[in-house]
Protein backbone atom coordinates (compact mmCIF):
# COMPACT_ATOMS: atom_id res chain seq x y z
CA UNK A 1 0.00 0.00 0.00
CA UNK A 2 1.12 3.50 -0.61
CA UNK A 3 2.42 5.65 2.23
CA UNK A 4 -0.17 7.96 0.98
CA UNK A 5 -3.22 6.19 1.33
CA UNK A 6 -3.79 5.57 4.93
CA UNK A 7 -4.50 9.68 5.02
CA UNK A 8 -7.63 8.57 2.90
CA UNK A 9 -10.71 6.31 4.70
CA UNK A 10 -11.55 3.48 3.23
CA UNK A 11 -15.02 5.14 1.68
CA UNK A 12 -12.63 7.18 -0.02
CA UNK A 13 -10.21 4.40 -0.94
CA UNK A 14 -12.72 3.00 -2.87
CA UNK A 15 -14.23 6.22 -4.12
CA UNK A 16 -10.71 6.74 -5.63
CA UNK A 17 -9.88 3.28 -6.45
CA UNK A 18 -9.97 3.59 -10.20
CA UNK A 19 -7.79 6.94 -10.37
CA UNK A 20 -5.51 5.16 -7.48
CA UNK A 21 -4.98 2.26 -9.57
CA UNK A 22 -3.31 4.76 -12.56
CA UNK A 23 0.35 4.66 -12.14
CA UNK A 24 0.17 8.59 -13.27
CA UNK A 25 -2.00 8.88 -10.65
CA UNK A 26 -1.90 6.49 -7.76
CA UNK A 27 -1.84 7.25 -4.23
CA UNK A 28 0.23 10.18 -4.52
CA UNK A 29 -1.80 12.02 -6.99
CA UNK A 30 -4.65 11.61 -5.36
CA UNK A 31 -3.35 12.96 -2.16
CA UNK A 32 -2.71 16.18 -4.51
CA UNK A 33 -6.37 16.49 -5.37
CA UNK A 34 -7.64 16.41 -2.24
CA UNK A 35 -4.94 18.90 -0.70
CA UNK A 36 -5.67 21.11 -4.07
CA UNK A 37 -7.45 24.49 -3.66
CA UNK A 38 -9.44 25.09 -7.26
CA UNK A 39 -11.08 28.55 -7.25
CA UNK A 40 -13.89 28.16 -10.00
CA UNK A 41 -14.75 31.52 -11.64
CA UNK A 42 -18.53 31.59 -12.51
CA UNK A 43 -21.01 28.48 -11.88
CA UNK A 44 -22.62 28.80 -15.45
CA UNK A 45 -22.33 26.83 -18.50
CA UNK A 46 -18.44 26.11 -18.29
CA UNK A 47 -18.29 26.38 -14.24
CA UNK A 48 -21.13 23.56 -14.18
CA UNK A 49 -18.72 20.60 -15.49
CA UNK A 50 -16.11 22.48 -14.14
CA UNK A 51 -17.24 21.79 -10.56
CA UNK A 52 -18.62 18.29 -11.10
CA UNK A 53 -15.72 16.83 -11.98
CA UNK A 54 -13.16 18.22 -9.95
CA UNK A 55 -15.51 17.61 -6.87
CA UNK A 56 -15.91 13.95 -7.99
CA UNK A 57 -12.05 14.04 -9.05
CA UNK A 58 -11.61 14.46 -4.99
CA UNK A 59 -10.62 18.25 -5.17
CA UNK A 60 -10.56 19.00 -1.53
CA UNK A 61 -11.55 22.54 -1.38
CA UNK A 62 -13.43 24.27 -4.34
CA UNK A 63 -14.07 28.15 -4.16
CA UNK A 64 -17.53 29.31 -6.50
CA UNK A 65 -17.35 32.67 -7.34
CA UNK A 66 -20.65 34.12 -8.98
CA UNK A 67 -23.34 36.97 -8.23
CA UNK A 68 -26.34 35.57 -9.93
CA UNK A 69 -29.12 33.60 -9.25
CA UNK A 70 -30.56 30.57 -11.21
CA UNK A 71 -32.84 31.09 -14.50
CA UNK A 72 -34.92 28.96 -16.45
CA UNK A 73 -33.14 29.77 -19.33
CA UNK A 74 -30.06 28.25 -17.85
CA UNK A 75 -31.05 25.17 -17.36
CA UNK A 76 -29.92 23.98 -20.78
CA UNK A 77 -26.87 24.36 -20.44
CA UNK A 78 -26.00 24.85 -16.50
CA UNK A 79 -26.31 21.46 -15.25
CA UNK A 80 -25.21 21.44 -11.89
CA UNK A 81 -28.77 23.38 -11.19
CA UNK A 82 -32.25 21.80 -11.87
CA UNK A 83 -35.38 23.64 -12.12
CA UNK A 84 -35.65 23.58 -8.18
CA UNK A 85 -32.98 25.62 -7.93
CA UNK A 86 -34.52 28.21 -9.82
CA UNK A 87 -33.87 31.84 -8.05
CA UNK A 88 -31.81 30.30 -5.66
CA UNK A 89 -28.49 32.18 -5.53
CA UNK A 90 -25.71 29.98 -8.44
CA UNK A 91 -23.18 29.58 -5.24
CA UNK A 92 -25.72 28.31 -2.97
CA UNK A 93 -27.32 25.38 -5.73
CA UNK A 94 -23.85 24.50 -7.18
CA UNK A 95 -22.19 24.06 -3.25
CA UNK A 96 -25.67 21.79 -2.08
CA UNK A 97 -24.75 19.68 -5.67
CA UNK A 98 -21.38 19.33 -5.53
CA UNK A 99 -21.98 17.89 -1.82
CA UNK A 100 -24.73 15.47 -3.42
CA UNK A 101 -21.60 14.22 -5.73
CA UNK A 102 -18.69 13.99 -2.84
CA UNK A 103 -19.65 15.21 0.59
CA UNK A 104 -15.79 14.96 1.31
CA UNK A 105 -15.39 18.69 -0.86
CA UNK A 106 -15.23 21.69 1.05
CA UNK A 107 -16.96 24.45 -0.68
CA UNK A 108 -16.57 28.08 -0.38
CA UNK A 109 -18.65 30.25 -1.85
CA UNK A 110 -18.16 34.16 -2.69
CA UNK A 111 -21.67 35.38 -3.94
CA UNK A 112 -19.78 38.44 -5.49
CA UNK A 113 -18.54 40.10 -8.98
CA UNK A 114 -15.25 40.03 -9.34
CA UNK A 115 -13.08 43.32 -9.71
CA UNK A 116 -9.96 45.15 -9.38
CA UNK A 117 -10.66 45.28 -5.85
CA UNK A 118 -10.89 42.27 -4.99
CA UNK A 119 -9.93 40.06 -7.51
CA UNK A 120 -6.24 39.61 -6.36
CA UNK A 121 -6.92 38.42 -2.98
CA UNK A 122 -9.28 35.86 -4.33
CA UNK A 123 -7.11 34.45 -6.72
CA UNK A 124 -3.82 34.12 -3.89
CA UNK A 125 -6.08 32.13 -1.48
CA UNK A 126 -6.11 29.07 -4.03
CA UNK A 127 -3.72 26.77 -5.88
CA UNK A 128 -5.16 26.86 -9.22
CA UNK A 129 -8.02 28.98 -11.13
CA UNK A 130 -10.46 28.14 -13.68
CA UNK A 131 -12.13 30.32 -15.44
CA UNK A 132 -15.97 29.99 -16.73
CA UNK A 133 -16.90 34.00 -16.88
CA UNK A 134 -18.40 35.02 -19.96
CA UNK A 135 -16.94 38.48 -20.85
CA UNK A 136 -13.97 39.69 -21.38
CA UNK A 137 -13.57 42.16 -18.39
CA UNK A 138 -13.82 39.80 -16.04
CA UNK A 139 -10.94 37.19 -18.13
CA UNK A 140 -8.53 40.11 -18.16
CA UNK A 141 -8.80 41.13 -14.82
CA UNK A 142 -8.95 37.14 -13.76
CA UNK A 143 -5.82 36.30 -15.82
CA UNK A 144 -3.96 39.56 -14.75
CA UNK A 145 -4.50 38.57 -11.03
CA UNK A 146 -3.33 34.84 -11.93
CA UNK A 147 -0.20 36.10 -13.14
CA UNK A 148 0.36 38.33 -10.92
CA UNK A 149 0.07 35.86 -7.96
CA UNK A 150 1.53 33.41 -9.80
CA UNK A 151 -1.33 30.71 -10.22
CA UNK A 152 -1.92 28.37 -13.14
CA UNK A 153 -4.94 29.66 -15.21
CA UNK A 154 -7.50 27.23 -17.09
CA UNK A 155 -9.67 29.39 -19.85
CA UNK A 156 -12.22 28.26 -21.70
CA UNK A 157 -15.04 30.53 -23.58
CA UNK A 158 -17.68 29.27 -25.63
CA UNK A 159 -19.96 30.80 -28.43
CA UNK A 160 -22.58 29.62 -30.47
CA UNK A 161 -21.25 26.14 -31.79
CA UNK A 162 -17.34 27.04 -30.78
CA UNK A 163 -15.39 26.89 -28.14
CA UNK A 164 -11.55 27.26 -27.28
CA UNK A 165 -9.19 26.61 -24.23
CA UNK A 166 -5.93 26.96 -23.36
CA UNK A 167 -3.22 26.95 -19.74
CA UNK A 168 -1.71 29.76 -18.99
CA UNK A 169 1.16 30.34 -16.29
CA UNK A 170 3.18 33.56 -17.82
CA UNK A 171 5.29 33.71 -14.58
CA UNK A 172 7.45 30.40 -15.84
CA UNK A 173 9.54 29.96 -18.74
CA UNK A 174 9.24 27.11 -21.23
CA UNK A 175 11.71 24.45 -22.64
CA UNK A 176 13.82 27.16 -24.38
CA UNK A 177 13.78 29.90 -21.19
CA UNK A 178 11.70 32.21 -22.61
CA UNK A 179 8.47 33.56 -21.09
CA UNK A 180 5.52 31.62 -21.75
CA UNK A 181 2.57 33.62 -22.96
CA UNK A 182 0.02 35.35 -20.84
CA UNK A 183 -3.72 36.30 -21.48
CA UNK A 184 -2.62 39.57 -23.16
CA UNK A 185 -0.19 37.79 -25.64
CA UNK A 186 -3.23 35.78 -26.57
CA UNK A 187 -5.65 38.71 -26.62
CA UNK A 188 -3.70 42.07 -26.46
CA UNK A 189 -6.86 44.25 -26.37
CA UNK A 190 -10.44 43.34 -26.08
CA UNK A 191 -12.82 43.32 -28.95
CA UNK A 192 -15.30 46.55 -29.42
CA UNK A 193 -18.26 46.85 -27.64
CA UNK A 194 -20.63 45.21 -29.08
CA UNK A 195 -18.58 43.14 -32.02
CA UNK A 196 -18.54 39.66 -29.84
CA UNK A 197 -22.67 39.16 -29.02
CA UNK A 198 -23.00 37.48 -25.97
CA UNK A 199 -24.58 33.96 -25.31
CA UNK A 200 -28.06 35.31 -24.59
CA UNK A 201 -28.00 37.50 -27.85
CA UNK A 202 -26.07 34.54 -30.15
CA UNK A 203 -27.19 31.66 -28.44
CA UNK A 204 -25.33 28.86 -27.33
CA UNK A 205 -25.69 24.76 -27.83
CA UNK A 206 -25.84 23.10 -24.25
CA UNK A 207 -23.85 20.48 -25.18
CA UNK A 208 -20.89 22.40 -26.43
CA UNK A 209 -20.26 24.04 -22.38
CA UNK A 210 -19.99 20.33 -21.05
CA UNK A 211 -17.52 19.31 -23.67
CA UNK A 212 -15.34 22.86 -23.01
CA UNK A 213 -16.30 22.54 -18.89
CA UNK A 214 -14.70 19.02 -18.99
CA UNK A 215 -11.95 19.42 -20.72
CA UNK A 216 -10.92 22.62 -18.35
CA UNK A 217 -11.32 20.16 -15.52
CA UNK A 218 -8.84 17.78 -16.97
CA UNK A 219 -6.36 20.19 -17.65
CA UNK A 220 -6.79 21.54 -13.92
CA UNK A 221 -6.50 17.52 -12.56
CA UNK A 222 -3.42 17.66 -14.63
CA UNK A 223 -2.04 20.40 -13.78
CA UNK A 224 -3.06 19.64 -9.74
CA UNK A 225 -1.47 16.01 -10.26
CA UNK A 226 1.87 16.88 -12.24
CA UNK A 227 0.90 14.99 -15.03
CA UNK A 228 0.62 15.08 -19.12
CA UNK A 229 1.22 18.19 -20.93
CA UNK A 230 -1.11 21.30 -20.44
CA UNK A 231 -2.07 23.25 -23.05
CA UNK A 232 0.15 26.06 -22.13
CA UNK A 233 1.40 28.23 -25.00
CA UNK A 234 -1.88 26.24 -27.29
CA UNK A 235 -4.96 27.57 -27.63
CA UNK A 236 -7.49 24.30 -28.89
CA UNK A 237 -10.44 25.40 -31.14
CA UNK A 238 -13.18 23.29 -31.21
CA UNK A 239 -16.21 23.11 -33.67
CA UNK A 240 -18.95 21.36 -32.51
CA UNK A 241 -20.64 21.41 -36.06
CA UNK A 242 -17.53 19.95 -38.01
CA UNK A 243 -16.83 17.66 -34.99
CA UNK A 244 -13.26 19.13 -35.02
CA UNK A 245 -10.36 19.91 -32.88
CA UNK A 246 -7.64 22.15 -34.07
CA UNK A 247 -4.66 23.78 -32.16
CA UNK A 248 -2.84 27.07 -32.69
CA UNK A 249 0.25 27.91 -30.82
CA UNK A 250 1.41 30.91 -29.66
CA UNK A 251 4.16 32.61 -27.72
CA UNK A 252 5.14 35.65 -25.53
CA UNK A 253 5.19 38.65 -27.29
CA UNK A 254 8.21 39.88 -25.92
Amino acid sequence: MNRHEPNFSPEELERYARHIVLPEIGGPGQQKLKRARVLVVGAGGLGAPVLQYLAAAGVGTLGIIDDDTVSLSNLHRQVVHDASAVGRRKTESAAAAILRINPHTIVERHDLRLEAGNVGALVAAYDLVVDGSDNFETRYAVADACAKEKRPLVHAAVGRFDGSLTVLKPYEQDSGGQPNPSYRDLFPEPPPAGLVPSCAEAGVLGALTGVMGTLQAMEAIKLIAGIGEPLVGRLLLYDALAARFDIVRYKHAG
